[in-house]
């Protein structure tokens, strides 16, 4: 729904990438905050997903975003994830959002739960 593309996944670490759509714009004509929230959240899951076990599974416990520079109708995004370090029940993951010149658009850090399912 959102339009996010998987770029690569594995060994503790994954990239998406989005295009900013004209749905995505909140009031102000830029990217909502919830599309950078929604690409990081991907990104860092999808790192510890890389990484977890067929008999668990995760879920974000907690993430702090940091907003640097807004992002325009027409611009491509991408989020970068990788864990910090992973745990038995725990992991600490950061990443990053970049536009294609490479100017640093947000940051994120964040908590992810594991827990074994049978």
């Amino acid at each position: 729904m959102v339009g996010l593309k998987p770029v690569s996944i594995g060994d503790g670490e994954c990239t998406v990438e989005v295009t900013v759509l004209r749905a995505h714009l909140n009031a102000g004509n830029v990217a909502h905050g919830g599309l950078h929230a929604t690409l990081l959240d991907t990104a860092l899951g999808g790192a510890l997903l890389s990484l977890v076990t067929p008999h668990e599974w995760c879920a974000t416990a907690e993430i702090v975003i940091s907003y640097i520079r807004p992002s325009k109708e027409g611009i491509t995004l991408t989020a970068n994830g990788r864990v910090v370090k992973r745990g038995k029940n725990i992991a600490h993951m950061e990443g990053e959002i970049i536009d294609l010149e490479g100017r640093l658009i947000a940051t994120a850090k964040g908590t992810w739960a594991i827990w074994k399912v049978d």
